[in-house]
């Protein structure tokens, strides 16, 4: 596998996804290709998961896998801001209706390493990775005679847990995966004031500038990770690309309207927490366009 990252643009994808999808029994193709993007998590440096295989569910069918190779070397905190990696590509399978996708884990080559500790590998084990792996349970289609093109998003910071009492490793992984047609999506990117906003919510700047969440409809309550009615995404804050300036972007986002909000306040995606929130505001995202949202 090309282990070089990608930055996808859309437009640059193929068309005609809206065709009709066709059925397995019909004997009719289309072909598919599966990329893979994260959503940034706070604490870790490094999230390595060794994705062995993807399996696809046909409505009617039996599931069909496809093996990868290479992902023990990638580390998911660099698929972040619409960078993606690509998992299978312009693969032909059955036109129809899709009703579950697996990702298949090798976990003895896959571990997380914390900002706090430096080098030292932890350990990261999947209930039935190797057997069943992570599930992605939702329909699908692929169009009769035309190339179609998702994105997994991979979210680390809801789907990595630290496992109390005894257990298989240090960290444990749940499923945490959005599955995107490319041709429907955009995003939402823009600023967090430093002196009105970072300065008055933030204990420790230095260690921690807070998160903007971001919730799947209008008029939405914000909470935290955990909580149930916790974000779709919560993508952190950081002022690294310039200093001073702090800037978010949550990516892969399906048209559709959206509430964003921002909190400096710790977050633990165990547990339902009473977090402070600034300036929740709803945001519209269309297709192939990044859609500006600051906190002033």
């Amino acid at each position: 596998m090309n282990s070089s990252l990608k930055l996808f643009t859309v437009a640059a994808l193929a068309a005609g996804v809206t065709a009709c999808g066709g059925s397995s029994d019909s004997g009719e193709t289309g072909t598919v290709s599966f990329g893979i993007t994260d959503a940034p998590a706070t604490e870790f440096s490094n999230v390595t998961v060794a994705f062995t295989e993807i399996q696809l569910k046909p409505a009617d069918g039996d599931w069909i896998t496809f093996p990868l190779d290479g992902f023990e070397t990638v580390n998911m905190l660099d698929l972040q801001g619409g960078v993606t990696e690509p998992l299978i590509t312009d693969e032909e399978v059955l036109a129809g209706n899709y009703t579950q996708l697996r990702l298949i884990v090798d976990t003895d080559n896959s571990f997380v390493k914390l900002k706090s500790t430096g080098d030292t590998e932890y350990s990261l084990a999947v209930p039935s990775g190797e057997q069943s792996g992570l599930k992605l349970q939702g329909e699908f289609i692929v169009a009769a005679d035309t190339s179609t093109d998702f994105t997994i998003d991979f979210d680390a910071q809801r789907a990595i847990v630290n496992p109390a009492g005894e257990a298989l490793a240090d960290y444990m992984l749940r499923p945490a995966l959005r599955l995107v047609n490319n041709l429907d999506v955009g995003s939402i990117a823009g600023t967090v004031n430093a002196s009105t906003v970072i300065a008055t919510e933030c204990a420790d700047v230095a260690t921690y500038s807070g998160m903007v969440y971001v919730y799947g409809e209008p008029g939405a309550t914000p909470d935290d990770l955990g909580s149930e009615n916790e974000p779709l995404v919560a993508v952190p804050v950081s002022d690294e690309d310039d200093p001073g300036t702090y800037t978010y972007k949550a990516a892969f986002l399906t048209e559709g309207t959206y509430t964003v909000s921002y909190s400096c306040s710790a977050d633990d995606n165990e547990i339902d927490e009473d977090l402070t929130f600034v300036g929740p505001q709803d945001v519209t995202v269309e297709a192939d366009t990044e859609t500006t949202a600051s906190f002033e």
